[in-house]
């Protein structure tokens, strides 16, 4: 039995797969309550249309329901690594352009930045614990921005938050499909989990 099947793995798995998804809600949350406050500050309209943003990596995925477990846990890695970066570079932006009003701003973007990179660990931890490897990191920064005007920059922070939330929901709802037992595993339910 594969170290990924044994039941110890199983219930790590779960047990991972539950912090995750907990903190996937809380960092959804996080980013909702920014997004209203960033929005207000840098003067924008909540419902203002904003093209992909180059190295924003998309929630919706294409087959969703045909991918496996690993394919999940890696399309996640790569979009939390690159909202790693894109939200360093908000930041840099943010106490660029500090002022006082921007203060409470570039304290959620750092909070942000760190559950960000707390998510992107716990993904690493969930692709160990499935005998994968974890891909190194190499060439995965998104290009340097663009030289952008203000209000660009403004709009580029809003696509990335704006697309970060809904990683957030589809991180949840990979991670739930993760914690589901694999179909053939032959584990039964513990007693606590029978009827």
């Amino acid at each position: 039995m594969a170290a990924a099947d044994s039941p110890s793995a199983a219930l790590r798995r779960r047990d991972l797969c539950s912090r995750g998804i907990r903190l996937a809600g809380k960092m959804r949350s996080d980013v909702i309550d920014l997004l209203d406050t960033y929005v207000e500050q840098q003067g924008l309209d909540a419902s203002a249309s904003v093209a992909a943003v180059e190295g924003v990596p998309a929630a919706a995925a294409e087959r969703w329901d045909e991918q496996t477990g690993p394919q999940r846990l890696l399309e996640n890695l790569a979009a939390y690594r690159a909202f790693r970066a894109l939200l360093a570079q908000m930041l840099e932006e943010q106490r660029e352009q500090l002022g006082e009003a921007d203060a409470a701003v570039g304290r959620a973007l750092a909070a942000i930045l760190l559950q960000v990179s707390a998510f992107a660990y716990h993904l690493e931890e969930l692709l160990r614990l499935e005998s994968r490897g974890v891909p190194s990191e190499e060439g995965a920064a998104p290009p340097p921005p663009p030289h952008l005007s203000l209000f660009e920059r403004k709009l580029r922070g809003l696509g990335v938050l704006r697309e970060l939330a809904q990683w957030a929901v589809r991180s949840a709802r990979d991670l739930r499909q993760l914690a589901k037992p694999s179909p053939g595993s032959g584990a039964a339910p513990s007693p606590a989990e029978s009827p």
